[in-house]
C-alpha cells in the first residue's frame, strides 16, 4: 500500500513524540513492504510565528490532498497567559477539523495490566475497563456564534446542533458497539439544555436501526462521577463536543497517564490521528515526553486503512515495552529511558520481529538501535 501522510508536529513536545511515531511507521513500511511518505507542515504557535496564521493555506491544502494527517500538539505559554490574543494556536486545530469535516473523535480507554498500579484509582476499580468515547467534533459551543459586549463584561457562546450532525456520529458509535459489548451510553444534560434534548430524540431514533445494542443515558455530572466510581460499566460512550472534551481527559486517569491515550478524528473522506495530551512546554526538548500515545495514534492510522496486522504489531511492541519497563518518568519516576529510547525500542521490535535479544534493557539504554 502507498500512503501519503501530512505530518503536523505543532508545538511543545509535539515534534518529539511525532518523530517516534514516524520511526515506527517507517519500520512498518520496511517490514511489510508499504510505501509511507511523510510531508511536514506548520500549525499552531509555530505557524503563527512564521506566517501570522494558526493554519496556513499551504498546510490546509496539504491535508486536503493526503491520505491522512498525523498530528502532534499545539500551544504556547504566551497565548495561555494572554486571553486577549486575536490569533491563537487552538484556532488552527479547530479550523482544520472544520475544513476536513472531522466530525467524530474516537478515544479508546483501556489500562495496561502492567500499569494498573500507576493509576491514582484503585486497581480493583479500573481492572477490566475497556471504553471507547465517541465525541462529536464540529458542533456545539466550540463552533457556535461568540459574542462579547463593548465593555467586555458580558459574553456568550452559542451551543447549536442539527439532527444531521447528531445522527452521523450516532451511527458510527452504534456500529462500534455492535462489534464490542453491545452497549451504548449517551451522555448529555437533557434536564437543562435544549440541545441535549435533541440529542436524546435523535439517538433514540437512530437506535432503532441497532436493536442488538442496549442504549442507556446519563447526565454529564453523574457520568463524570461514574467514570471514576465504576468505569467498567461503560462500553461505548457517545456525547457532544464540550462534554466529550472534558470526560475523555478525565477518563485518562484510568490508564495512569494521559501520555498513553491516542485518538482518531474521522470525517466522510478525511482522517486525523493524534495523542490527546497537550503541548507540555515544561518537557520540551528534555527527552522526557511519553511518546506512546503518538505511537498508538500511528497504529490507529494503520487500522483505518485496513492494515490490521501491521497495527497489531505496534500494539504488541507497546505491550512489550511496558512489560520491560521501558517507560518515561510519568509512569516510572526512576526510569532511565526517554522519548527517543521508547521509539527506538518499539521500532526495533518491529524490525527484528521475534528476536528478543535486541530487547534487553542495557542495549536500549545505551542507544544501540537499528533506527538512526
Amino acid at each position: 500500500m502507498n500512503l501519503k501522510i501530512a505530518v503536523l508536529s505543532g508545538d511543545g513536545i509535539g515534534p518529539e513524540v511525532i518523530l517516534q511515531a514516524k520511526k515506527v511507521l517507517h519500520a512498518i513500511g520496511a517490514v511489510y513492504e508499504h510505501e509511507i511518505v511523510f510531508e511536514d507542515a506548520f500549525i499552531g504557535a509555530i505557524a503563527i510565528d512564521k506566517t501570522g496564521s494558526a493554519l496556513p493555506e499551504q498546510t490546509l491544502n496539504l491535508c486536503l490532498n493526503t491520505d491522512a494527517v498525523l498530528f502532534g500538539a499545539i500551544g504556547d505559554p504566551k497565548y495561555d497567559n494572554n486571553p486577549d490574543a486575536k490569533v491563537r494556536p487552538e484556532q488552527g486545530l479547530l479550523k482544520l477539523r472544520k475544513e476536513l469535516g472531522l466530525f467524530a473523535n474516537i478515544r479508546p480507554i483501556k489500562p495496561y495490566t502492567a500499569l494498573l498500579d500507576s493509576s491514582p484509582l484503585k486497581k480493583e476499580i479500573i481492572e477490566g475497563t475497556d471504553i471507547v468515547i465517541f465525541r462529536e467534533l464540529t458542533g456545539g459551543s466550540y463552533f457556535g456564534e461568540k459574542k462579547l459586549n463593548d465593555s467586555g463584561t458580558i459574553a456568550s457562546d452559542l451551543c447549536e446542533y442539527s439532527e444531521v450532525e447528531i445522527s452521523r456520529i450516532a451511527h458510527l458509535a452504534f456500529k462500534s458497539a455492535q462489534n464490542r459489548r453491545k452497549k451504548l451510553t449517551l451522555i448529555d444534560k437533557s434536564n437543562v439544555l435544549e440541545t441535549s434534548r435533541l440529542w436524546r430524540r435523535v439517538v433514540k431514533t437512530v437506535s432503532e436501526n441497532y436493536p442488538d445494542v442496549v442504549l442507556d443515558f446519563l447526565y454529564v455530572d453523574n457520568a463524570a462521577m461514574q467514570i471514576i466510581l465504576n468505569p467498567r460499566q461503560f462500553d461505548v460512550i457517545l456525547t457532544e463536543n464540550l462534554f466529550g472534551d472534558i470526560l475523555s481527559d478525565e477518563a485518562s486517569v484510568i490508564t495512569g497517564s494521559i501520555g498513553l491515550l491516542a485518538s482518531a478524528s474521522l470525517g466522510t473522506t478525511n482522517a486525523l490521528f493524534e495523542p490527546i495530551h497537550g503541548y507540555n512546554p515544561q518537557a520540551k526538548g528534555k527527552n522526557t515526553a511519553n511518546p506512546i500515545a503518538s505511537i498508538l495514534s500511528a497504529a490507529m492510522l494503520l487500522e483505518h486503512f485496513g492494515l490490521h496486522e501491521e497495527a497489531k504489531k505496534i500494539y504488541e511492541g507497546v505491550e512489550i515495552a511496558i512489560g520491560y519497563g521501558v517507560l518515561t518518568t510519568d509512569l516510572n519516576a526512576d526510569s532511565k529511558f526517554g522519548t527517543n529510547e521508547i521509539g527506538e525500542f518499539i521500532s526495533n521490535f518491529i524490525f527484528n520481529k521475534d528476536d528478543l535479544l535486541y530487547f534487553n534493557n542495557d542495549n536500549v539504554q545505551i542507544g544501540q538501535s537499528t533506527i538512526v
